[in-house]
């Protein structure tokens, strides 16, 4: 039997994430090229809730500003922050 997350609920808030995995600065080996598609964020329609920023697996997603912003040497094309934003502020573009 799998475990599953619902088996145990925080007891307090401080037991919840508050960001995401690394903080930003933490990679080293920018991306070597292989990415085929990279996210671009349409700032007119972005709400700045961040859950992209929560979601990145890579942490590359950073907040300068005001606008949302991501840091294209490392991130890696997985479109994951578009599929989470609710808004369709996001949207992948064919990597030039």
């Amino acid at each position: 039997m799998k475990p599953y997350l619902r088996d145990r609920i925080p007891e307090t808030l401080a037991e919840l994430p508050d960001a995401t995995a690394y903080e930003a600065g933490y990679l080293v080996t920018k991306n070597a090229g292989w990415r085929s598609s990279r996210p671009v964020i349409h700032q007119e329609t972005c709400r700045g809730c961040l859950k992209c920023y929560l979601y990145c697996p890579e942490g590359v997603i950073f907040q300068d500003g005001g606008k949302v912003k991501i840091n294209y040497d490392f991130c890696k094309g997985c479109g994951i922050c578009r599929k989470i934003c609710r808004f369709g502020a996001i949207e992948m573009e064919e990597e030039k």
